[in-house]
């Protein structure tokens, strides 16, 4: 099969958290012949499966090598403190780090927030994965800071959050290889950002089937009919034919006799 008799197909990846559902959507109503494959993929191998070309875009996190990716910052998150819904501090509506200087404080390996200094008393030993430090979690082992949608991912019935205050901050962004942007992605991008499909940013979609015809026989003026002249013309016509003959009138009434 030759590369012209492929089926276009858009593919993007995405990391724990993100949340593309209504993009998808969005895309599905516009594009329903190109379908769009999801590819959910570890924070820390967004980059590497960009730029092995398994994917056409992604929706990552921040910061992005920006001499090898472009992107687009789409929102940031907060950041909140996962712990048991017997801690203490689940008697306030928001918590300080200081608030933590006794607890331990897990710091999984594939942590997407980026600390001068985590607040609190380390753990012995780093978890593998932000699942795995929630598990840490409801042991009692310790506590867990993440941005809200890795707390909602990972919810339990036994675990809670609350809002941490003076924290490193999580952001999303779409990124794609700088040299490999696409129709399909400038689609993407007008999706991500609330663009309509007649948008004059975005690339404009083919019409409908049979919208184009219509559209023709809409917005064409119909021509007369041979022999008939338009209404407004004929209108005119008649109204200019009578003021004429009226003012040859008179004008002759205007002018003397000649005397024989």
């Amino acid at each position: 099969m030759t590369g012209s008799d492929a089926t276009p197909s858009f593919r993007l990846a995405y990391v724990p958290g993100v949340m593309p559902d209504k993009w998808v959507r969005i895309w599905n109503e516009r594009q329903p012949d190109v379908p769009l494959t999801l590819t959910q993929v570890p924070p820390g191998a967004a980059a590497e499966r960009l730029l092995g070309g398994d994917a056409d875009a992604g929706l990552v996190r921040t910061p992005v090598d920006r001499e090898v990716f472009s992107a687009i910052p789409l929102y940031t998150e907060q950041t909140v403190v996962v712990v048991p819904k017997d801690h203490l501090v689940t008697a306030v509506d928001e918590v300080a780090p200081e608030d933590l200087a006794d607890d331990i404080v897990l710091h999984p390996l594939d942590d997407v927030l980026d600390w001068e200094s985590l607040p609190g008393r380390p753990a012995l030993e780093r978890p593998a994965t932000t699942a795995d430090a929630v598990e840490l979690v409801a042991a009692g082992i310790g506590v867990l800071f993440v941005p809200l949608s890795l707390a909602r991912l990972h919810h339990r019935k036994d675990l809670t959050h609350r809002p941490l205050k003076d924290a490193p901050e999580s952001s999303v962004a779409l990124a794609w290889p700088e040299d490999a942007k696409t129709d399909l992605i400038e689609d993407f991008i007008g999706i991500v950002r609330g663009r309509t499909v007649n948008s004059t940013r975005g690339r404009q979609q083919a019409p409908a089937r049979g919208e184009s015809a219509d559209a023709d026989r809409g917005g064409a003026r119909r021509k007369p009919a041979p022999g008939k002249a338009a209404a407004g013309r004929s209108a005119g016509a008649k109204r200019t034919g009578k003021s004429g003959r009226g003012a040859a009138k008179n004008d002759r009434r205007g002018k003397p006799r000649r005397r024989s």
